[in-house]
């Protein structure tokens, strides 16, 4: 017998395996006999509760977002309080109070103390800690209108979405003359969330020696904000729509960078990026666009580097071990709602850089590699 006809009758045989495992698993009969068996009774007790929690998840995001309207976290900051004392300043009744916090409390946003009163419990405290995820919470009221019909989203009969008309950019002939109160808006949202993204940046990549950082995509500016208190060697560039760069232009001068940071506006896939820089980066940029626009930008990123510049993509990415709810199931649909792009593998960027004319590819460790990964390469010569 050949060699090669080993690992095929190996294959053959491992797929019927997995299809009899499927029929068995899928048995009314062998789920009841596993729910009651010793030995696979907490598996079958795990996968029961893990299928609940799949019908229940929407049940789980409203409650946190009930809590982030009535600004429960907060109220909770100074000290455990009762569900009486809180009834009047949530502007709820007694018994709706008492409905919401169990309902908190059963998702670890609040703890049920013995005396009666409610803390905060772990998550709730972290909200407290990360005011980009309650921008994202608020924001979510789109992406559920947007689901309502998923089946309809996924044939295309969607041709308007909440989230289309949120984003423009994604779906503009000419995102470049957008006017500003158009971009205000995710501007904002991107701008609350990007700071423990910076942050995780800088501590991956501190970015040593460089003269001259080219953000393309940088929004309102705050990721450079972020470098320019990390560091103050780099000269700031960013890049953005017309109007989005006039808002980062604001919040420069806010901060005092004027004359560090400039926010030069135009459409990456037509007018060129300022030359000068000897790094540039892409914050969550990519995964906005289809492939052919991505390669399109790693394409004009590459002209404006000079040989041996450095490019920095973060963004969440597929193929994360654990990721992949954050990167295929949340991200695949939040951007199928919003009209553009996908996540991708570090391997499949790995190509499109390749492909643009990066080489020396290598990912530095990030400290939330389920949210942020990042992949630092140079421009070839």
């Amino acid at each position: 017998m050949s060699d090669a006809v080993l690992p095929e009758r190996r294959a053959g045989l491992l797929e019927r395996l997995a299809a009899w495992r499927d029929r068995t698993l899928a048995d009314p009969r062998f789920q009841r006999w596993a729910s009651g068996f010793p030995l696979t009774r907490p598996v079958a007790r795990r996968r029961t509760r893990a299928l609940f929690d799949l019908c229940a998840g929407f049940v789980y995001a409203q409650t946190l977002a009930a809590c982030v309207e009535l600004r429960l976290f907060p109220l909770l900051r100074g000290g455990p309080r009762s569900t009486n004392s809180l009834a009047p300043d949530l502007r709820l009744d007694p018994n709706a109070t008492e409905r919401l916090l169990k309902a908190a409390a059963a998702l670890d946003l609040v703890t049920a103390r013995r005396d009666g009163r409610w803390s905060l419990g772990p998550l709730g405290a972290a909200m407290l800690g990360n005011p980009g995820v309650e921008a994202m919470v608020r924001h979510h009221a789109m992406l559920y209108r947007d689901l309502a019909d998923p089946v309809g989203l996924l044939r295309g009969e969607r041709r308007e979405t909440a989230l289309g008309s949120y984003w423009p950019y994604a779906r503009a002939d000419n995102p470049a003359e957008l006017d500003r109160d158009q971009v205000a808006d995710y501007s904002a949202l991107m701008s609350a969330s990007q700071h423990l993204v910076a942050e995780d940046v800088l501590d991956a990549c501190p970015l040593d020696g460089v003269n001259r950082l080219m953000d393309v995509g940088g929004g309102d500016g705050t990721f450079l904000r972020a470098v320019a208190a990390h560091a103050a060697t780099p000269a700031l560039i960013l890049f953005d729509l017309p109007p989005v760069a006039a808002l980062a232009r604001d919040r420069f001068a806010e901060a005092g960078l004027s004359n560090r940071a400039k926010a030069v506006g135009g459409n990456v896939f037509r007018d060129p990026l300022p030359n000068g820089a000897d790094a540039a980066s892409l914050i969550r940029v990519l995964h906005d666009h289809d492939d052919d626009d991505a390669r399109a930008i790693l394409r004009a990123v590459a002209r404006a580097l000079p040989p041996g510049g450095t490019l920095l993509v973060a963004e969440p990415m597929s193929g994360t071990p654990g990721g992949a709810p954050i990167s295929d199931a949340y991200f695949g649909f939040y951007l199928l709602a919003m009209g553009s792009g996908h996540t991708r593998t570090p391997e499949r960027l790995r190509e499109m850089l390749t492909d643009a004319g990066f080489g020396a590819i290598r990912e530095r460790r990030t400290r939330r590699p389920l949210m942020m990964r990042l992949l630092v390469s140079r421009r070839n010569d």
